[in-house]
C-alpha cells in the first residue's frame, strides 16, 4: 500500500539488502493467488533476506505495506509498517483474517503497483488476523484504523485483487484512465 497524505514486531533488518522491482498494473502476475508459505520456509536464510529486501523496497517506494505478490514472489506473506519513523515493522506469513468489525471505515488508499492513483475505499474498521511471524511463530493480532486497512489491502494482493477492484465501475474506469495518462507521461 502506498503512503498517502493521510497518515507491532519483526527482527531488525540485516545490512546486505537490495531494492526489488515492484510489479505495476497491468502486469498479469498481480492477479495470481499466492500459495501458502511452506512449513520451515521462514527459517531459510533466503526467505529472511527476501523479507529484509521487501522492507527496504517498501520504505524506499515509499509505502506502508508490500505483499510478496507485488515483487513477483507468489508466496503468501507480506510486510507492513504504518509508522512515520519505521518503528514497527511487521511480517505476516500465511495471514488469514479471522474476524472483521461491522463498523466500516473509508480510507484513501494508494498502491505501489498503481503509482500515483489514490481512491476512497470502504473496508472493515477493525480486523483480527492470524499469521506466522518472520520466524514461523503463530500469532493473532486485533487492530483497527490504518493498520487494519493496510492488512486488508495487502491480503487482497495475496488473493490476486487490487484496491481498484473495490471501486464502482465508474470510479475504477476514471482511476485507470488517469493511471494510463500518468504512465504515458515522459519521466
Amino acid at each position: 500500500m502506498a503512503r498517502s497524505s493521510a497518515v507491532v514486531t519483526a527482527a531488525p533488518l540485516s545490512i546486505a539488502m537490495s531494492l526489488l522491482p515492484i510489479l505495476e498494473l497491468p502486469h498479469p502476475h498481480l492477479r495470481r493467488v499466492a500459495a501458502p508459505v511452506a512449513a520451515g520456509r521462514p527459517a531459510d536464510p533466503a526467505f529472511q533476506r527476501l523479507v529484509d529486501d521487501m522492507f527496504e523496497t517498501m520504505y524506499a517506494a515509499p509505502g506502508i505495506g508490500l505483499a510478496a505478490t507485488q515483487v513477483d514472489t507468489h508466496e503468501r506473506f507480506m510486510v507492513l509498517d504504518v509508522t512515520e519513523g519505521h518503528e514497527q515493522p511487521l511480517v505476516f506469513v500465511n495471514p488469514r483474517i479471522v474476524s472483521r468489525t461491522e463498523q466500516l471505515r473509508v480510507h484513501q488508499e494508494g498502491c505501489l503497483s498503481i503509482p500515483g492513483i489514490f481512491a476512497d475505499v470502504t473496508r472493515a474498521d477493525g480486523v483480527a488476523v492470524e499469521a506466522l511471524d518472520r520466524d514461523g511463530k503463530p500469532f493473532v493480532l486485533e487492530v483497527d484504523g490504518l493498520l487494519a486497512t493496510c492488512i486488508q489491502h495487502e491480503i487482497d494482493h495475496l488473493d490476486g485483487r487490487l484496491f481498484i477492484d473495490h471501486l464502482s465501475a465508474l470510479k475504477r474506469d476514471r482511476a485507470l484512465k488517469k493511471y494510463d495518462k500518468l504512465r504515458r507521461q515522459p519521466d
